[in-house]
């Protein structure tokens, strides 16, 4: 369909199914050429796609959120996802029956969760226990992108985020959010997946909680410490240095060091790790483990 982004916005406001599935097929295609995204944006594609997020045809609501994600990979189309605030209406499809369209949902707002402005938008919209929740639900695929969010997420440093965007909002940590929710429960209980990934994650999302005093101690009751010693020794070298990092958090509160001086031995195993990442991660663990006041 040689049409520009005007004539496609039209479709898809159309009251035709098939002109819709069309124009959002059509427009999918379009958007894959980075060109074409500025010129989408100008035309008010954004607000047409954030209402097609509820249209009772799963293919038009599953190519909906595949432009989102696709115009989401671009600075400019992250800036329209929070100015037409796109975030909330996309994670309701987190509830989709059509798994397809519940996976372009998790893509598009991972996508926007890697920059600050986007990761304060998603605690804003008060995301974080939802995501928490999927985790104990979701297939695979999505988990890891449900960690990767949390991830960012919890990074993000939303006092500075706001400052510079001169906003009045009260600055909401997406660490302490992500404990008040129940999170560090549901990532130690990941630890024990079967995928490598998903327990590396689970491991680097659990080091970045535990940075705060708070995050240690809820990860502490949350007896995190066990199943991270065991990981140590995991094949797989990802998980073996964010276990490593995690432990070296939990370490600094007295109660963490004084388990895991129980368990030093194991770690320093690891001083001579093949991979130098681990054995960086293990030398600082030894460190923080074995420093006396």
């Amino acid at each position: 369909m040689k049409t520009g982004s005007g004539v496609t916005n039209r479709e898809l406001k159309d009251a035709n199914l098939l002109t819709r599935q069309r124009a959002v097929m059509s427009l999918c295609d379009h958007l894959h050429d980075p060109e074409h995204i500025a010129e989408a944006l100008n035309v008010g594609i954004a607000e047409s796609l954030k209402n097609l997020l509820t249209d009772t045809d799963t293919t038009v609501r599953q190519k909906s959120t595949e432009c989102l994600f696709v115009i989401g990979c671009h600075a400019i189309g992250r800036d329209a996802f929070l100015e037409h605030n796109i975030i909330p209406p996309v994670a309701k499809l987190f509830d989709d029956k059509i798994d397809i369209a519940r996976k372009n949902a998790h893509k598009a707002i991972e996508m926007i969760s890697e920059t600050p402005p986007g990761a304060e938008g998603i605690v804003q919209a008060d995301l974080i226990g939802t995501l928490v929740n999927k985790l104990k639900t979701e297939v695979e695929e999505i988990k890891l992108l449900i960690l990767d969010t949390l991830h960012f997420c919890m990074r993000v440093d939303t006092g500075k985020a706001l400052k510079a965007d001169a906003m009045t909002v009260a600055p909401l940590e997406g660490k302490n959010k992500a404990v008040e929710v129940g999170c560090v429960a549901e990532l130690v209980k990941l630890l024990a997946d079967s995928s490598p990934d998903v327990k590396a994650n689970a491991a680097g999302a659990l080091m970045i909680i535990t940075i705060t005093t708070k995050g240690k101690y809820t990860a502490l009751e949350s007896t995190a410490i066990p199943p991270l010693v065991t990981l140590v020794d995991d094949p797989t070298s990802e998980v073996r240095a964010n276990s490593l990092k995690a432990l070296t958090c939990l370490s600094e509160a007295p109660e963490g060091r004084k388990t895991l001086l129980e368990h030093v031995d194991k770690i320093k195993v690891h001083l001579n790790d093949e991979i130098p990442a681990v054995a960086r991660a293990a030398q600082i663990a030894v460190r923080v483990i074995e420093w006396k006041p």
